[in-house]
């Protein structure tokens, strides 16, 4: 069983080299710090806590040794951020077994394909109109920006979904 997600995070953290001062002192001020992922985030990556830890390890230590940056907590909320965000867009790995047939492999790699470009298509839609907008907001907004890359509305809409939740069921119906 792998640990909770913000405690792989806060350990990663706390693993980490050449945290400020405060940090170093006041161990209680490393668990207070609020990473600002949502709990939605944190569900995502519940099953690669591993990966997630790693991956901020793997980036603090790379910052700490270039001393271009100092680990303030700004600095180390935005790669725990961008280290959730990672993992959450990452395509999931592969089963452990591939599948016997390979029609059916070849199949399940276009199918990753095409999620991975929905999901950067979602991003691109994001940008245009952010996740605080509703559907019906973001549809005003989108329709121009699809009828210029020859996207349908709807599946401008599903891929912002999916870029937001991270969930291919967003997808359904429209894309896959």
């Amino acid at each position: 069983m792998s640990p909770a997600p913000l405690a792989a995070i806060h350990d990663a953290v706390a693993a980490g080299p050449g945290l400020s001062r405060t940090r170093d002192t006041d161990p209680a001020a490393a668990a207070a710090l609020d990473y600002g992922l949502s709990q939605r985030a944190l569900i995502d990556v519940s099953s690669r806590t591993g990966d997630v830890a790693e991956l901020i390890t793997r980036r603090l230590a790379a910052l700490a040794h270039s001393g271009l940056q100092a680990l303030d907590e700004p600095t180390v909320r935005a790669v725990v951020r961008q280290a959730v965000r990672d993992i959450r867009t990452a395509p999931p790995p592969p089963p452990t077994e591939p599948p016997a047939d390979p029609t059916v492999a070849a199949l399940r790699r276009v199918v990753d394909d095409l999620a991975a470009s929905t999901h950067a298509i979602g991003e691109l839609m994001l940008e245009v109109a952010p996740a605080y907008l509703s559907d019906i907001e973001a549809a005003d907004v989108l329709a121009l920006l699809c009828d210029q890359i020859g996207e349908p509305l709807e599946h401008g809409l599903a891929a912002r979904r999916y870029a937001m939740s991270g969930d291919r069921r967003a997808l359904h119906g429209t894309v896959l």
